[in-house]
């Protein structure tokens, strides 16, 4: 939120300077994001008024003018078509520096003296249209300078607001906030009733009164929309980042930003019948205000007349309604909408607006008398017309109620480590707007919280409150008093973070990703199964809830190859989210990672492309953590790998994950390149390690056997491993593959597999005939089951 610091210290105007208010800010958790000047630096212009006005001799669109700057008067040429005896614009005399570092000095334009310049908006850097002189109100003193006259030598303060702290969307709002640091007074803007002077009402219908618990509107006829917006208002709108459209609509986002209430108006011409608060038919239609046509859904609230919707409740106006510069009368609305009948629905139609910003977070539901009293008095100043009486329809059971909260000194020291003395915490709380009955024993304290605080529910935020405005800085620094708690981790359970570890030594770079991205990334990555959508995203590319650690890689893979990256080493770890029946979800835990580039940093060797076998090496890093011989590899499938260079990783017979080459097909639809090799593996298997225990070194000799078998081509190398393991008992220490062979001298679609088997006793020495049996058993084991021969 933009809030300008002259506007907010008519409100509260404590002795700090704009550093120290900023900081206060922030330290009350306010973040303010940054600070600017509400204007380019300029200097040497003056309030000017034009005394006279002539036809340039020799140039049909230019003027000569006569300028006064309240104590003499300068010859000025000027193309403005809006410039004209008595007219108060900005006067840059000579010698002045306008933004741009552009200096005025004496000129001849067409042969006619000119002394200064008459400025626009877009000259001062005001704004960014060019649309003739700014023309300044008849009161504006003549020869005052322009900077303080409409106090541009003020900041306008970015203000970061958590979700919770929706009171603070208004100069209101902050101001009370600094008004409480600072121990300042608070003037409040003078509210008082329009006295109606026509009868005219329009019937208010709550027909979803959970949603709309209070509607207000008021009938205001013979307004003047072409009326100018007053400069002051121009410019607290600008610096709040809003353009001027008409009075009208300039005065609801007035009140907006002072009070944090948002209003709409209506073309009361263009109303039929009575007004509707009600969810909208299903594919009933509406024109917005920035002429979209929404097709609605029935869980929207919307405003309606008695033939159509007129506006998105809470959102936008529509056009048909819409004030234009015809409107004679206006329906002036304000209401109060439950958050969570508001909430998501911009984001659902691909909008986002200022009130939906505000009621999605929470809007005083107090406020609305005051809002719509003071927009009518600013409406009826600036525009004219003949307010009619404000008609209320309410249900006063359905809005929220101020917390009752209890609070007891001794909570108070518990959470803060500190006890506060009664006074203080009375004190603190009662200036922020808080009702306290203090309990008979002086140690504890009912508490009221105000209808603007929706934050406030349980002792916790009350003692949040005291902490905050007593100071963080200002909280003593104590080890907490406890003890630890959790479950304990065993001996055999590998840490997460050791196999994130892991893969960092490897190279390799953590990332952070959304756990919802966009569906159709999913459905290209994972098409087997139907994600989760999500019932309010963030936005329409982030509306599924992932079923793939690979999608969120995939995209940041992605963003990093844009942009130049010739070697990535990327992983994450996470939850999947994969549907079950019943509505039932199964969140598991997975680590998946990607590799890309040279297998090696660039070095003088040269470079050689990270290959599949790269991406199984880091795997088996991994698996080494826990138990390897526990993990099997096999060919596998999987849709967002290659068909033929995918492996799947099992243990126990059950498959925990998937590494391979990214499939060519996918690879071009997400523009990655072929060569790209990722996987992902269920954290679960992988953290099932061996408890830890001694084993001594033997002193005995070992004995090793070389074997060639040849097998089948499709006959894995692990399984055969795994065979000659099985048959031999622990006297087996080692089985290494030394050499794969295929060719004519074998056959066709067979290979060689040389196995080198190392045997040793712990205890003793063995005996050449006990090795030889071992042996024996193998080759048998070998050719029975795999219907292999010994290569000669």
């Amino acid at each position: 939120m933009l809030v300008n610091e002259a506007w907010l210290r008519e409100w509260v105007n404590p002795a700090v300077d704009t550093d120290t208010l900023v900081k206060q800010l922030t330290m009350a958790g306010l973040e303010v994001d940054g600070v600017e000047p509400a204007a380019p630096v300029f200097s040497g212009v003056v309030v000017g008024q034009v005394e006279s006005c002539e036809p340039h001799p020799d140039a049909d669109k230019l003027r000569v003018c006569q300028v006064s700057n309240g104590s003499q008067t300068a010859q000025v040429v000027c193309g403005a078509s809006n410039v004209r005896p008595g007219l108060k614009i900005p006067f840059a005399q000579v010698g002045a520096k306008l933004p741009g570092d552009f200096k005025i000095k004496k000129a001849k334009l067409r042969g006619v003296e000119s002394n200064g310049m008459l400025c626009g908006a877009s000259e001062l850097g005001l704004e960014d249209l060019i649309d003739g002189l700014m023309e300044l109100p008849d009161d504006a003193p003549v020869g005052t300078d322009f900077r303080e006259y409409l106090q541009l030598d003020d900041a306008v303060i970015e203000v970061d607001l958590t979700p919770n702290r929706a009171d603070c969307l208004s100069v209101r709002g902050i101001a009370r906030e600094l008004g409480v640091m600072n121990q300042c007074p608070l003037t409040e803007v003078a509210i008082s009733q329009v006295t109606p002077a026509i009868d005219d009402t329009l019937t208010i219908t709550l027909a979803d009164s959970d949603a709309c618990p209070r509607y207000l509107g008021r009938v205001i006829k013979g307004v003047n929309v072409k009326a100018d917006t007053p400069l002051w208002m121009v410019e607290r709108l600008r610096r709040a980042g809003l353009r001027t459209i008409d009075p009208i609509v300039d005065v609801t986002n007035y009140v907006l930003l002072e009070l944090g209430q948002p209003l709409h108006a209506f073309d009361l011409a263009k109303i039929s019948g009575g007004i509707t608060v009600r969810k909208a038919k299903a594919d009933e239609t509406l024109v917005t205000l920035d002429e979209q046509t929404l097709t609605l859904r029935d869980d929207t609230l919307v405003i309606a007349d008695d033939s159509a919707a007129l506006a998105v409740a809470g959102v936008m106006g529509g056009q048909p309604s819409a004030v234009t510069e015809q409107t004679q009368d206006i329906f002036l609305e304000c209401a109060f909408f439950a958050p969570l009948a508001i909430a998501g629905k911009a984001r659902s139609y691909g909008l986002h607006t200022d009130s939906s910003h505000r009621f999605e977070r929470g809007v005083d539901p107090q406020l609305q008398q005051d809002a719509i009293e003071r927009a009518t008095a600013l409406i009826l100043e600036i525009a004219g017309g003949q307010p009619g009486p404000v008609c209320e329809a309410v249900e006063d059971a359905k809005l929220p109620r101020q917390a009752e909260i209890a609070l007891r000194a001794e909570r108070i020291e518990g959470l803060l480590g500190m006890a506060l003395p009664a006074e203080q915490v009375e004190d603190i709380l009662g200036r922020l707007g808080m009702a306290i009955t203090p309990a008979a024993s002086g140690d504890a304290w009912t508490v009221l919280a105000p209808s603007w605080r929706f934050d406030m529910a349980i002792e916790p935020d009350l003692i949040e409150e005291l902490a905050r405005i007593y100071g963080y800085e200002k909280l003593p620094s104590r080890v907490p008093a406890g003890s630890p708690s959790g479950d304990t981790v065993g001996e055999n359970v590998v840490a997460v973070r050791r196999l994130a570890d892991t893969l960092i030594d490897r190279g390799y770079l953590e990332a952070i990703t959304y756990t919802f991205v966009e569906p159709g990334l999913l459905k290209q990555v994972e098409p087997r199964v139907e994600p989760l959508p999500l019932l309010n995203p963030i936005s329409a590319d982030l509306g599924v809830m992932r079923t793939t650690l690979l999608a969120g890689l995939f995209s940041t893979a992605r963003h990093n190859l844009n942009r130049q990256a010739d070697r990535l080493r990327l992983f994450e770890t996470g939850l999947r989210f994969m549907p079950q029946a019943q509505g039932e979800l199964e969140q598991t835990p997975m680590i998946a990672g990607l590799v890309y580039g040279s297998a090696q940093p660039q070095n003088w060797e040269g470079k050689r492309a990270a290959d599949f076998f790269d991406l199984k090496g880091d795997v088996e890093a991994l698996l080494s953590l826990s138990d390897a011989s526990a993990f099997s590899f096999t060919a596998g499938e999987h849709p967002a790998l290659h068909p033929g260079q995918t492996a799947a990783l099992s243990r126990g017979g059950e498959v925990v994950g998937y590494l391979g080459r990214i499939h060519p097909r996918l690879a071009a639809d997400l523009d990655l390149p072929a060569n790209l090799y990722a996987f992902e593996l269920a954290l679960a298997p992988l953290q099932q390690g061996i408890l830890p225990h001694f084993a001594g070194v033997s002193d005995q000799p070992r004995m090793r056997r070389d074997l060639a078998f040849v097998v089948d081509a499709g006959v894995p190398a692990g399984d055969l491993v795994a065979a000659v393991r099985d048959t031999c008992d622990e006297r087996l220490t080692d089985v290494r593959i030394f050499d794969i062979y295929q060719g004519d001298s074998i056959g066709e679609n067979r290979k060689s597999l040389a196995l080198g088997l190392t045997f040793q006793d712990r205890s003793r020495t063995l005996k050449d005939q006990e090795v030889n049996d071992l042996v024996e058993a193998v080759v048998s084991q070998v050719k029975q089951q795999f219907n292999a021969t010994l290569r000669d």
